[in-house]
């Protein structure tokens, strides 16, 4: 007995770990399978024609109660296996027609012979009419508008995919949504596109269907009177009529089932998805307007009034008519009521929540921005696999805050739909101040100014440094790089791009906030650095305000011992900013020779652009009173400064124009303008015992 406890037991707990869902599929399949192939008795006929019809029924509410198609994904498939459930049904039951026809019209079961005498009054010719009449209006009407529907709605639903998956990444890249929410976002749009595109061939099977069901009434129409004169020794009369019912009961039971599917996937594909089912949508849409019943009751009301119509049905309906209309006029009037009521009440309360204007409405422009097309949303899509945009940006701050010495701001990336699919724009305080092209599927081979190959592919420019360069397919990938072409991919092009302009606009960046977080990071290592210092010996904006012009110059603000002790030893004697910085910059001297003439290059000697004597006394004495220059020398000296950049770059020399201290600062104000790649250094900030070489010498002619 213990024995036989233990093995139910073990049953029991075996059943219950298994998933037994998972095998309603395999057996719907294989009870299709035995129906076609195995001859079924009639009261399983019966029972299986019972299921059919419980099933469509059950199917076609299911659709109506449905408030959004994500809710019954599963209807292409159960269409699938609704069709060839009834398909197999009609092959069971054609066969047991043709099989045990002579022997009455209940041989084939009872619900046959009920659709084949019941519902039809005997009339094989009725049936047959009334068979034909549900198989056009399920061929031509139900399912041909579904099938078109559900094309038309597959076509839409992939063309408007694209749109949706922007509009999610620019919430998220917004912060409305999380990544959780946006994630669920995606999948549904992923369903839904999925559905569509299941329905647009799921759908011709039930199309299939009907057409199925007039070939198997033929046939089982002229193999029942064949087999019933030939085998069964019938006279036509009677073995046509025997047969002919049951073929007709056999097919009004199977096409009842399929004008309900039918339905079902028409109420599926033509709904819109609100949060109301069909029928409520129903009720609150058609029945929502008195205007409408009323004047409906009016022109039912005259054909009610016209001698020789059904005045009674017609007065019946007039008056139904005018019962809704007062109903709903009744129900619109309680509910304006209602609401004039609580906001009479609430006025004073709510009147400031609506009507004025709070700090919330005040939105501060993002400090750093990169906008992108459409087409380079996969750049910067943390799900896709060649996403690695983000990844090299957030690379780009740590790298810039390890070279000048602060924490840029945070970049925030978001897509833009009025910019060219392939463009991306680079903002600053919602200003542009760079942008550029790049393809995706493409590289960029940069020509270092000494290749002569030429590869097949758009001409461009590098946008960071301006070099000559080309976009290129992948295959060409390898031949570049053993041509000495650079090659970078697009996410490389946008980067390289984004750290120069961040270089190029560090002054910019660099703000009251920055100094301070940079203070109170100084204030955690060494405390005893800024003791003391601000506001005690110099205020903040003062200090950065000098920080600030140090980066404007691209002098990182590393050593901040340097600066900070050059600061607290010569301020209040000398408070000029001017000469503060000078001081500053003659501190830094050392790190500004080594960074602009690193040793064992440019042939162990500093080349340098320098100023004919004449022109630096005339610079010298126009600080000095305080003076302008005049338009054409101004206009000679921008000249020759770019003539000798140019030659700067021939021979590898840095864009560094050597002047006196005292015109540092005008020079470098006057030029920087129009030469933003000019460098001016004075000759008190360069450190080094190596000979300096001027390679070109301007002059004001």
């Amino acid at each position: 007995m213990n024995n036989i406890n233990d093995n139910l037991n073990f049953l029991k707990n075996f059943f219950n770990q298994i998933k037994y869902k998972i095998f309603a599929g395999p057996i719907i399949i294989f009870m299709i399978l035995f129906m076609m192939i195995l001859p079924l008795p009639a009261f399983v006929l019966d029972i299986m024609f019972a299921f059919n019809i419980v099933f469509s029924i059950i199917i076609l509410l299911l659709a109506m109660f449905t408030r959004s198609i994500l809710d019954f994904l599963i209807f292409p498939t159960i269409l699938l296996f609704s069709t060839l459930l009834r398909l197999a049904l009609n092959i069971a039951s054609s066969r047991i027609i043709l099989l045990k026809g002579q022997y009455g019209h209940s041989a084939a079961g009872k619900i046959i012979d009920a659709f084949g005498n019941f519902l039809v009054g005997g009339n094989f010719a009725v049936g047959i009419i009334i068979f034909s009449m549900l198989v056009i209006i399920n061929f031509m009407v139900i399912t041909k508008g579904s099938v078109r529907i559900a094309e038309v709605g597959a076509r839409f639903i992939l063309d408007g995919m694209p749109g949706k998956q922007m509009a999610i990444d620019a919430d998220l890249n917004s912060g409305l949504i999380g990544e959780k929410e946006a994630k669920k976002r995606r999948f549904e749009i992923s369903q839904e596109s999925d559905f569509y595109g299941s329905m647009d061939g799921a759908s011709k099977f039930v199309r299939g269907d009907a057409v199925a069901g007039i070939l198997i009434m033929i046939i089982n129409l002229i193999g029942g009177l064949l087999i019933g004169t030939i085998q069964h020794n019938m006279d036509v009369l009677s073995a046509g009529k025997t047969y002919t019912i049951l073929t007709v009961g056999d097919g009004l039971v199977a096409q009842i089932p399929a004008l309900i599917v039918s339905t079902a996937a028409g109420v599926i594909v033509t709904r819109v998805s609100t949060q109301e089912d069909v029928g409520e949508q129903i009720l609150s849409q058609l029945f929502n307007n008195p205007k409408v019943i009323f004047l409906s009751a009016l022109i039912i009301g005259i054909f009610g009034f016209i001698p020789g119509m059904p005045n009674t049905i017609f007065l019946c309906f007039t008056c139904l008519l005018f019962f809704i209309t007062w109903y709903l006029s009744k129900k619109i009037d309680i509910s304006k009521k209602n609401v004039s009521n609580v906001s009479n009440t609430n006025l004073n309360k709510n009147s400031q929540i609506f009507h004025e204007a709070t700090w919330n409405d005040v939105h501060q422009e993002d400090a750093l921005g990169l906008e992108v097309g459409y087409k380079l949303i996969t750049m910067v899509d943390n799900n896709k696999n060649n996403g690695i945009l983000l990844k090299r940006i957030k690379g780009i701050r740590k790298q810039f805050a390890r070279d000048m010495g602060f924490l840029p701001p945070v970049i925030h990336i978001r897509d833009n739909l009025e910019i060219s699919p392939i463009c991306y724009r680079i903002l600053l305080s919602g200003v542009e101040i760079g942008s550029g092209e790049v393809y995706p599927e493409k590289f960029m081979a940069i020509n270092p100014g000494l290749i002569k190959k030429e590869l097949v592919g758009q001409i461009c420019h590098e946008p960071a440094f301006g070099l000559q360069a080309i976009w290129i397919n992948k295959e060409l990938k390898e031949e570049a790089s053993s041509f000495g072409y650079t090659v970078v991919d697009s996410s490389t092009v946008i980067t390289t791009h984004f750290h120069a302009i961040l270089m190029q606009y560090a002054g910019e960046l660099f703000g009251r906030q920055e100094a301070q977080h940079l203070l109170d990071h100084i204030k955690k290592n060494t405390p005893k650095l800024v003791d003391g210092f601000i506001p005690e010996i110099l205020s903040l904006a003062i200090f950065n305000k000098i920080l600030k012009n140090l980066l404007s110059e691209q002098i990182p603000i590393k050593d901040m011992k340097s600066i900070i002790d050059c600061l607290s030893e010569n301020f209040p004697e000398k408070n000029d900013i001017e000469i503060l910085i000078n001081l500053v910059r003659q501190k830094l001297g050392r790190f500004i020779t080594q960074n602009w003439f690193p040793k064992n290059q440019y042939k162990n000697e500093i080349q340098v652009i320098g100023l004919d004597s004449e022109l630096e006394k005339l610079l010298i004495n126009t600080v000095h009173s305080g003076g302008a220059l005049e338009p054409n020398i101004v206009s000679n000296l921008i000249k020759n400064v770019s003539d000798a950049l140019k030659n700067q770059k021939n021979i590898g020399a840095p864009n560094v124009l050597l002047v006196n201290p005292m015109i540092r600062a005008t020079l470098s104000r006057l030029l920087k303008i129009v030469l933003p790649k000019v460098v001016i250094l004075s000759t008190t900030e360069i450190v080094d015992t190596r000979p300096i070489r001027f390679t070109s010498v301007i002059d004001c002619k």
